[in-house]
């Protein structure tokens, strides 16, 4: 009976101590997966903050390229206005047509609305493809008349 008892007591003892491990193992695992989820979420914090931060400067360089545009196209019509007026008419045309396509360069961009950063390298691209063909038009146009 004695020996019973005891191997009852020792039975009761793993199971007590193994019971107690697979929650300290199952608390451990607890917190290890909140930790990864609170990182998780600081690094897509951080990437929006990132993406917002790319946004803000891409603007501010276009800006910058879409006023440079205009004064290159100021600079042109100062030129062009000693000009014949056969020759006048005709870069007039031309210099409007310039005008129109770098104000809706900034009417774009300024109308774009967060689309997630896929969209928004795809419309980076476009927009830079687009910026910088006006921009090649505008000296190309400056170089005609010299």
């Amino acid at each position: 009976m004695k020996n019973i008892t005891s191997l009852f007591t020792i039975t009761l003892l793993v199971v007590i101590l193994s019971a107690t491990s697979c929650m300290d193992s199952s608390r451990e695992k607890l917190e290890k997966a909140k930790t990864e989820a609170a990182n998780a979420n600081e690094k897509l914090e951080q990437a929006k903050e990132d993406y917002l931060a790319d946004m803000e400067n891409y603007k501010k360089e276009s800006k910058a390229k879409i006023s440079a545009n205009d004064q290159s196209i100021k600079e042109f019509k100062a030129r062009i206005a000693k000009s014949k007026k056969e020759t006048k008419a005709e870069y007039d045309e031309k210099v409007m047509a310039l005008e129109q396509k770098n104000t809706d360069m900034q009417r774009k961009m300024d109308e774009y609305k967060l689309e997630g950063k896929e969209r928004w390298d795809s419309f980076k691209a476009e927009f830079n493809r687009d910026l910088d063909e006006l921009g090649k038009a505008i000296k190309d146009l400056g170089k005609d008349n010299i």
